[in-house]
């Protein structure tokens, strides 16, 4: 059902392995509480086994997925995205864009001078109680989480 899925850093790059920090770097993942928006294939899926201990990922969804380019979207000289400037360079609204987007017929680069990452905040009322050096199964942060990914960037909004 869902083609697209959240990959959010959270935990730093301090003390981890250089082939660990290469496939973060890859993921665009500079920093922590930054987000990338992928399509779900077995590559991106290798390179999520590889940084697991450092990222957390699940399904999002279109409304979480507008929320997060308006808010959170940004331009060169770290201007923010607007739907006019959406509307402009597109040719078509903000709605559209992201529902095409969700159905792969769209990409991100698509809106020239945008940055393909999203700085977030951390979260507000923070991480689960477990904290994150445990797995969200084990009431922590980190791993897979389906749709609760969404709650989640929500918060970090």
């Amino acid at each position: 059902m869902y083609k697209r899925i959240a990959i959010v850093r959270v935990r730093s790059s301090v003390e981890t392995r250089k082939d660990v920090n290469d496939t973060m770097k890859m993921l665009r993942l500079y920093k922590t509480n930054t987000c990338v928006i992928v399509k779900n294939t077995p590559e991106v899926n290798g390179m999520i086994a590889k940084v697991k201990d450092y990222v957390t990922w699940g399904e999002i969804d279109t409304q979480t997925m507008k929320e997060l380019l308006l808010k959170r979207g940004r331009l060169a000289a770290n201007k923010p995205v607007t739907d006019n400037y959406i509307k402009e360079k597109t040719k078509i609204s903000a709605d559209e864009f992201v529902n095409n987007f969700m159905d792969l017929r769209k990409d991100l680069r698509e809106i020239p001078g945008l940055k393909t990452f999203f700085r977030l905040n951390p979260p507000q009322k923070g991480f689960e109680r477990a904290g994150i050096k445990k797995t969200f199964v084990q009431g922590g942060v980190l791993g897979y989480r389906k749709e609760k990914i969404n709650d989640l960037i929500l918060r970090m909004l």
